[in-house]
């Protein structure tokens, strides 16, 4: 393996996943993102920025009859996703193309069933960017603003379908904003205390919100609930 290469496990092992030593690395969130979403026999799976793959992976472990494209700005991430699809066995089944959402996305794409994305969770305008470059442009908007994501992301469902997304808490009301706008306004939303951040599955719909009961991911201890548990370790599906 290469040395600034680690690999690492996710559901218990039960995911293997190269990813870089240093920069931007693979948190809970993306599993706990993966886990709410729910594709239906064949439906197809949009991963907007898919970094190595890692939601796009844990989704096709736990649902064998869906496909997954990953959506990923940077080239060295895409290249470490396609790599790790095939390390999983799942070449057939998930793949990564390099792309700015910041245009629009290729055409033949078409439409999605379920649309995922983790977004930066920094607006530029409030960050203190990390000096790691990769690291940056997986954490802090860029090119892409929270409004253009989530716009992206609402032109690729189709009518009926689902847009999930894990953001911080304090955007909550930005980011459902941007959806009510986009005419995905019927929104469940799940908290995931302590962590500041929070669930949000839109439809297409009039304006509408739903709190989901709250997954709580820690003990007074500190560690993880066995809720939490059966999701991140047992590759449980996330009731939403």
């Amino acid at each position: 393996m290469e040395t600034a290469l680690t690999e690492d496990a996710l559901l218990g092992g039960r995911v293997r996943l190269l990813q870089s030593r240093r920069g931007y690395r693979v948190a809970v969130d993306a599993v706990l993102l993966a886990a709410a979403v729910h594709p239906g026999p064949g439906e197809r799976v949009l991963d907007l920025g898919a970094g190595v793959g890692a939601v796009g992976l844990c989704i096709a472990k736990r649902v064998p009859d869906c496909t997954i494209v990953g959506v990923e700005l940077q080239s060295a991430l895409a290249q470490l996703a396609q790599r790790n699809a095939a390390r999983n066995g799942f070449g057939d089944r998930v793949r990564t193309l390099v792309h700015d959402i910041a245009r629009p996305l290729p055409a033949e794409l078409g439409q999605f069933e379920q649309v995922v994305t983790n977004p930066p969770y920094m607006a530029a305008a409030a960050a203190d960017p990390p000096p790691d470059r990769s690291k940056a442009l997986a954490t802090v908007e860029s090119s892409a603003d929270l409004g253009r994501w989530l716009e992206v992301a609402a032109g690729a469902l189709k009518s009926a379908g689902t847009l999930t997304l894990i953001h911080r808490t304090d955007r909550l009301e930005e980011t459902a904003a941007h959806l009510v706008r986009l005419g995905c306004g019927a929104l469940t939303i799940k908290r995931l205390p302590p962590a500041p951040r929070v669930l949000v599955r839109a439809r297409r719909g009039p304006p509408s919100v739903g709190e989901s009961p709250p997954l709580v991911l820690h003990k007074p201890d500190g560690g993880y609930t066995e809720a939490a548990e059966a999701i991140l370790r047992h590759a449980a599906a996330l009731d939403f």
